[in-house]
C-alpha cells in the first residue's frame, strides 16, 4: 500500500490568499474617466487657453474644466467637462408596460358653478353604495363614473396605444357643460370628448418625456441612477355655458332689432290707423293734402306744349277767392289775366304721397280746376302734439 502524502498546514493556505490579494491591491488604482462628446460644436481646441473654465454647452453634458485633452482616437484635442459618467446617448431600451398600461385607470373630478343662476353640479353621482368601487364610465350606462381606463382614452382620441407610449404624447380630455337652465336639472349633463394635443407629426416637439433622478453614495462616491421616462400626460380642459329666458331682455333685443331695420314707425303707425278709436284724428293729423290745380287736357297751352316737346306751364296756385281765377284784372287789358295772391298750403314730406288726381273746373280761365274746400284746409302746425 502506497503511504499516504502529508497535508500542508491549514495556516499555509491562508497565508497564501492574502499574499496575493495584497499583490493585487498594489498593483489596482483609480482614475476618473474622461468622455469625449465629438458631436458638440465648438468643442475643439489646441490648447488649454481655448478651453473657458466654467463654460457651458449645451450638448456638451457638463462644464468645461479648462483643459484641452486629446481624443482617444487621433491627434484633434477637445475641451475637457466634468459631468456624469456614462453620458447619455439615447440607445438605453425604455421598460415597456404594453400590456399593463392600457387597463390603468383614471378618476377626474369636476364641478361647475353659474353665480348668476345659482346653479352647481358635478360630474360624480353622489351615492352611497360604494358604486365608485366597481364602475368605469359609459356614455349611456355610467355617465357620472368618471373613472377612465388610459387605453379607452387614447382609443377615443384616435390613436394607437402600442405606438404612443414608446414615444409618449399629450391627450386632452375636453369637459363640455351645456345647459338650458329653464328644464330641470338632470339635462344639464357633461360631454366629455378627447383628442391628442401634441404635433405627432413634427418630430422636434412630438411625444412626451422627461428625466429625474436618483442620488446614491456607493463606497464614499456619489452615484446617481439617471431614469427617462416615456408617458403620456393628460391635459383636463372644462368649457360650458348656460342659459335661462328672461322677457325682459327678449323684449328688448326684439325692439332693437326692429328699430335698426325701421319696422318700429311703421308698426306704430298701422297700429294707431287700424286700431284705435280715433283713428280718423290721428289720419287728418297726420297726412296733409296739397293743393296741385292744374289746366284742363283740351286747352291750347297744354297742347301747344306737348307737341313742341316742352313741360306744360306751372299750374295756378290756390287762392283766396277761387271765382276770381279766370277774371280779367282791368278792362283795358283784355289779354292779361290777373294771377290772385297764392293762398298757401301746407306740406310734409308724407303729404307728396297722398295728391290726389286734379278736379276739372267749369269756371273762366285756362281750364284751371278749383280747388275743394277740403283740398286746402288748413291744418294746425302743432300736429300730432294735440293728439
Amino acid at each position: 500500500m502506497a503511504a499516504a502524502e502529508p497535508k500542508p498546514p491549514a495556516g499555509t493556505a491562508a497565508a497564501r490568499r492574502l499574499a496575493r490579494g495584497c499583490w493585487s491591491a498594489f498593483w489596482d488604482y483609480e482614475t476618473p474617466k474622461v468622455i469625449v462628446s465629438m458631436r458638440v460644436n465648438n468643442a475643439t481646441c489646441d490648447s488649454d487657453e481655448d478651453c473657458v473654465a466654467g463654460q457651458l454647452d449645451m450638448l456638451g453634458n457638463g462644464l468645461r474644466t479648462g483643459r484641452c485633452v486629446p481624443y482617444y482616437h487621433g491627434s484633434s484635442k477637445t475641451c475637457e467637462v466634468s459631468g456624469w459618467c456614462p453620458v447619455e446617448d439615447g440607445a438605453s431600451v425604455s421598460q415597456f408596460l404594453g400590456k399593463m398600461a392600457p387597463n390603468f385607470t383614471i378618476l377626474i373630478k369636476n364641478s361647475i358653478h353659474y353665480p348668476k343662476f345659482q346653479f352647481s353640479k358635478g360630474n360624480i353621482e353622489s351615492r352611497k353604495d360604494g358604486y365608485l368601487k366597481h364602475c368605469t364610465f359609459h356614455e349611456v350606462s355610467d355617465l357620472y363614473c368618471p373613472i377612465f381606463k388610459l387605453g379607452y382614452i387614447v382609443e377615443q382620441a384616435g390613436e394607437n396605444f402600442t405606438q404612443l407610449a414608446h414615444a409618449g404624447g399629450v391627450i386632452g380630455v375636453i369637459i363640455n357643460w351645456d345647459c338650458d337652465l329653464d328644464l330641470s336639472a338632470s339635462k344639464c349633463n357633461p360631454k366629455y370628448s378627447f383628442r391628442r394635443l401634441d404635433p405627432k407629426h413634427v418630430p422636434a416637439s412630438s411625444g412626451y418625456n422627461f428625466r429625474f433622478a436618483k442620488y446614491y453614495k456607493i463606497n464614499g462616491s456619489t452615484t446617481r441612477t439617471l431614469i427617462k421616462a416615456y408617458g403620456i400626460r393628460i391635459d383636463v380642459i372644462v368649457h360650458g355655458q348656460a342659459g335661462k329666458f328672461s322677457l325682459i331682455p327678449t323684449i328688448i333685443n326684439l325692439a332693437t332689432a326692429l328699430t335698426s331695420i325701421g319696422v318700429g314707425s311703421f308698426l306704430c303707425d298701422w297700429i294707431l290707423l287700424t286700431f284705435m278709436n280715433k283713428n280718423k284724428v290721428y289720419s287728418h293729423k297726420k297726412f296733409d293734402k296739397v293743393c296741385t290745380p292744374g289746366p284742363s287736357s283740351g286747352s291750347w297751352p297744354v297742347t301747344l306744349a306737348l307737341v313742341l316737346g316742352q313741360a306744360p306751364p306751372p299750374p295756378y296756385p290756390c287762392s283766396a277767392d277761387p271765382g276770381q281765377a279766370g277774371r280779367p284784372q282791368g278792362e283795358g287789358q283784355s289779354q292779361a289775366w290777373a294771377v290772385p295772391p297764392a293762398w298757401p298750403c301746407p306740406t310734409s314730406a308724407l303729404s307728396e304721397q297722398m295728391v290726389g288726381a286734379p278736379r276739372r273746373g267749369a269756371g273762366p280761365g285756362l281750364g284751371a280746376s278749383e280747388p275743394s274746400p277740403q283740398d286746402c284746409t288748413l291744418t294746425d302746425a302743432r300736429g300730432l302734439a294735440q293728439l
